[in-house]
């Protein structure tokens, strides 16, 4: 993973074009790509990428979108909001430390 200005991008390797291929992965509706043949090349095209992102939205008057900030609101009936309560005071952790511990295993 590589990040400018808390923009997270995954690379991958085009080994046809010989070419390594990024993408901004923490944005819901815009896309954000870049391209290049070093880990030089590639810093400079994920900047200029998101710059150029950044400059486009102000060009067009239009707040850019802004990179997933990690928060995350959940609205659970207040049975399970009891359990997952009493789960985590048993595991000796906050509710959030748990939660963050669970959904972690979830996705791998």
């Amino acid at each position: 993973m590589m990040q400018y200005k808390g923009y997270l991008a995954q690379v991958e390797f085009d080994e046809d074009a010989n070419l390594f291929h990024g993408e901004v992965v923490n944005l819901q509706k815009d896309v954000i790509t870049f391209q290049g043949q070093s880990v030089e090349e590639l810093r400079e095209a994920l900047k200029d990428s998101v710059e150029d992102y950044l400059e486009f939205c102000l060009t067009r008057g239009e707040a850019p979108e802004l990179p997933f900030s990690g928060r995350l609101t959940l609205h659970l009936p207040p049975v399970q909001y009891r359990q997952v309560i009493a789960i985590a005071k048993q595991a000796g952790k906050s509710v959030e430390s748990w939660a963050t511990e669970v959904l972690s295993r979830a996705v791998g």
